[in-house]
């Protein structure tokens, strides 16, 4: 298999020196400019959940169906997952603070469309173009990161603060979208996201240099084509798992494609001369293992989610708010353990020492929450569990962010920080669809095993949930083991490029 590896045979798209000044003033606004980036990836992550509180809201104010409600959700994960390998690749070419703004741009047109929409498919639409424009500003975003920060130190840092809000987003946006469903309205949810546009837009006009390619080789369109259908097709087969079931002919038939696809994708990016997606950049062992545990943990995470918000409003009786609230505490341990793991650790140990541990200890916090009863309450039971798993994960996703895009040629960084974005996305869809089938299937074999009675439901559905619980531990579990095997034990040389890497095989 003929895979150039070296920086030197990389594409000749490379970036523009920036003006000596110019670079000085960006230096000196790098926190700044952290801060922009990070509120722009917070909107695109908390979006994934926040809808989800608002649905039964919208659902009776615009009269869909129980059928017609997954599409909510779905719609931006399709158009979300396809597109970010394309979003990468023409941030790479067209320049980064470019694709940003668009990105800030759509992104909060999509939302006021979505806020003021009047029925079914308006909202459908708007959520579809809202993941399509987050497809070009989520990497656009990472790998501005990648560019603003080089110094080791000052990078581990960046990465601690971004990866904890890429792994605590999603539980920001259930506590937000309860307070505006509860005291506002469902469209609030997503009329929030012109202020977050707003806020991100002015200062990336005012502290972002736009950094395009000198050179601009031809889009690899068959690549796009082949890698945006194939992306769809796992995304959809998935989602149509959980409503149609894995034997379903339109679940198996998507997945097939999906594989079909991708291998030709694959097959595909050896032979053209500017691929969209060069597969040296996966091939880093440090960069692909960091995505291994990037999809593992995603898998994870998202269904515990779900599966945690229904217990703490079914079971538990919490308001929205609350159970929004209640997610708080493991978000603060993520943020923390993230600051520790990039700052402190990711210096001082290989990575295979930091995220394979980082995913046991998540897989330990699952495995806490597969105890949970009738009896159980949030501050004995739920509130450890999660704020072990959000120690783990806090472990995993700082420095996997980090070392995700490290050592990527500056061709690269863009497609580099989309694969980042595709693995979480990926991983969510495929643990959600798996976990719901699978919590199904034991809520009813609960039913059937057992005699009616008046706790008969209510145990159903605990079985369910722990049931879920272990599936997730086990993910996570078996992600370690995996990153264990294939995460290098030394710590990455600063300037260490792929061929390095490949060579040394540490």
């Amino acid at each position: 298999m003929a895979i150039q590896t070296k920086d030197a045979q990389a594409s000749p798209a490379v970036t523009a020196p920036p003006a000596g000044g110019e670079t000085d003033r960006m230096h000196g606004m790098r926190w700044w400019i952290l801060g922009l980036l990070g509120l722009a990836q917070l909107m695109v992550v908390l979006d994934t959940t926040v809808v989800n509180i608002a649905l039964p809201s919208a659902q009776r104010a615009l009269g869909f169906t129980n059928d017609q409600r997954q599409w909510i959700v779905t719609g931006y994960a399709l158009a979300f997952g396809s597109l970010l390998l394309l979003g990468g690749r023409l941030a790479d070419l067209f320049g980064r603070k470019r694709m940003f703004l668009i990105g800030l741009v759509g992104f909060a047109i999509a939302s006021a469309l979505g806020g003021a929409a009047t029925g079914f498919g308006m909202l459908v639409v708007a959520r579809a173009v809202q993941g399509g424009f987050g497809a070009l500003l989520a990497p656009a975003a990472l790998s501005l990161l990648t560019t603003t920060f080089t110094d080791v130190k000052e990078r581990s840092k960046a990465f601690g603060i971004y990866g904890a809000i890429a792994g605590g987003g999603a539980a920001i946006g259930l506590l937000l979208g309860g307070v505006l469903t509860e005291y506002l309205s469902w469209r609030w949810c997503m009329y929030v996201n012109l202020i977050f546009a707003a806020l991100a837009f002015a200062g990336g006009v005012a502290w972002l240099r736009n950094q395009a390619a000198q050179e601009r080789p031809r889009l690899d369109l068959p690549g796009i084509v082949l890698v945006s259908a194939g992306l769809f097709s796992v995304v959809y087969g998935f989602s149509h798992a959980e409503t149609g079931g894995w034997a379903d002919p339109v679940t198996i038939g998507f997945l097939v494609a999906a594989g079909v696809l991708l291998v030709a994708f694959v097959l595909v990016q050896q032979r053209v001369a500017h691929p969209v997606l060069p597969l040296r950049v996966i091939l880093d062992r440090y960069r692909g293992g960091s995505l291994l545990a990037i999809l593992m943990s995603g898998a994870g995470m998202f269904g515990v989610f779900l599966f945690l918000t229904y217990y703490l409003q079914q079971n538990l009786g919490f308001s929205a708010v609350r159970s929004g609230l209640a997610f708080l505490p493991m978000t603060a341990a993520l943020m923390v353990a993230s600051q520790i793991g990039s700052t402190v650790l990711t210096t001082r140990f290989g990575p295979r020492f930091i995220m394979a541990p980082g995913l046991a200890i998540g897989g330990v916090g699952l495995w806490m929450l597969t105890h949970i009863d009738a009896g159980s309450t949030y501050a004995a039971n739920v509130l450890p569990a999660t704020m072990v798993f959000g120690v783990g994960l806090g472990l995993v996703f700082a420095s996997a962010m980090s070392l995700s895009t490290a050592g990527v040629a500056p061709q690269d960084a863009g497609v580099a920080s989309a694969m980042v974005n595709t693995a979480q996305q990926v991983g969510g869809s495929v643990g959600t669809a798996l976990l719901n089938t699978i919590a199904a299937s034991a809520m009813s074999g609960y039913v059937q095993s057992h005699s009616p009675g008046p706790q008969r439901a209510v145990l159903a559905t605990l079985h369910s949930y722990t049931t879920a619980f272990w599936w997730s531990s086990g993910i996570l579990m078996l992600g370690a083991v995996i990153t264990a095997v294939v995460l290098p034990s030394r710590v990455r040389q600063a300037g260490e490029n792929e061929a390095e890497v490949i060579a040394l095989g540490a």
